[in-house]
């Protein structure tokens, strides 16, 4: 079996919208925060598309889903990029696999 056809994630993924935000974890990736919207998520991470070229393959990422201004229902997740795709007009596939997440909610900034 080829490997990119073997199945790795540890959860099941569901095909989901929820908004989200995602800033670098690591100060030598730059500062900048991105607000989109999942295309699926599962208990292990999320999957999203973007048009931002900033994102590599083993980057460390602060994630926090969902996401609202308000800050209701914010949890912050440490996550790492495990794929990412090049896909038609000049988007990327981003999956995050979630290493950690905090204990409480984080501040609004």
């Amino acid at each position: 079996m080829d490997r990119s056809q073997i199945e790795n994630r540890r959860t099941r993924r569901v095909r989901m919208k929820q908004a989200l935000r995602v800033r670098p974890a690591d100060p030598k990736d730059g500062e900048f925060e991105e607000l989109g919207t999942t295309q699926n998520v599962s208990q292990g991470g999320v999957y999203f598309v973007t048009q931002r070229e900033n994102y590599y393959e083993g980057m460390h990422l602060r994630v926090m889903v969902p996401y609202s201004t308000t800050g209701a229902q914010n949890y912050e997740y440490h996550g790492k990029i495990t794929r990412v795709e090049e896909l038609a007009d000049k988007k990327r596939g981003i999956a995050i696999r979630f290493i950690s997440s905090t204990s409480k909610k984080p501040s609004k900034s």
